[in-house]
């Protein structure tokens, strides 16, 4: 990329968060490079669409935890109908769920709100590039194997299988424990064990994992 070409016009960014002190601290360091212009700020995506709509922008820091709503799902909304505009996800949610669904949700990018200054304006002229672009902490994120692949597909028993089939059906511990004639604490404890071996907090969360792994 050629940054003598691209430092002779200006990027007109605008800032998405819900915090104050966030948003006058990247204004702030922002404003200090000479081809950056912040033309507005946000605290909601909301206000922000209906600005979008009559003034033009080249690139967006979006934050995720939003009052009105998901940043990833408003990015989302924002490539459908601005596609020339570059939106960088910044935010101090480090999960990979977050940075995967962002990226197929038409960001250009997933930066940590640790990030330096010259990493945060580096990422900005690789984005405008056309590049996909990451902090380091977030690459460090992404080159580590999944917690699924590492675990592996939960191995379990014939009756933990059955009692997953029942819970999936959408009964209780009770319904369960007296069709198949055993004491409800039983269940309660083959229900944690699948739980614990899924690595899900919820019987919903169980059943989803549970399908996606071919169990159900």
């Amino acid at each position: 990329m050629n940054y003598m070409t691209m430092r002779k016009d200006t990027i007109r960014i605008v800032l998405v968060d819900d915090h104050p002190v966030v948003i006058q601290g990247l204004k702030t360091a922002l404003e200090e490079e000479p081809n950056f212009t912040i033309v507005s700020t946000f605290s909601s995506g909301l206000a922000l669409l209906s600005f979008l709509e009559s003034n033009p922008v080249d690139v967006m820091l979006l934050d995720i935890i939003l009052p009105d709503g998901n940043g990833v799902d408003f990015c989302l909304e924002i490539k459908r109908l601005y596609p020339d505009i570059v939106v960088l996800i910044l935010s101090n949610h480090a999960e990979r769920s977050f940075i995967v669904q962002a990226v197929q949700n038409g960001a250009s990018g997933y930066l940590l709100k640790n990030t330096s200054l010259l990493e945060l304006t580096t990422c900005i002229h690789e984005a405008i590039d056309g590049q996909v672009t990451f902090s380091d902490e977030v690459k460090k994120i992404m080159v580590r194997p999944a917690e699924s692949n590492i675990q592996g597909i939960p191995q379990l028993t014939k009756r933990e299988k059955e009692i997953l089939k029942l819970l999936a059906d959408g009964k209780t511990s009770a319904a369960i424990a007296d069709e198949l004639h055993i004491s409800p604490l039983t269940i309660i404890t083959h229900r944690r064990n699948l739980m614990h071996k899924f690595d899900v907090k919820n019987v919903a969360e169980l059943i989803m994992a549970a399908t996606r792994n071919n169990y159900l």
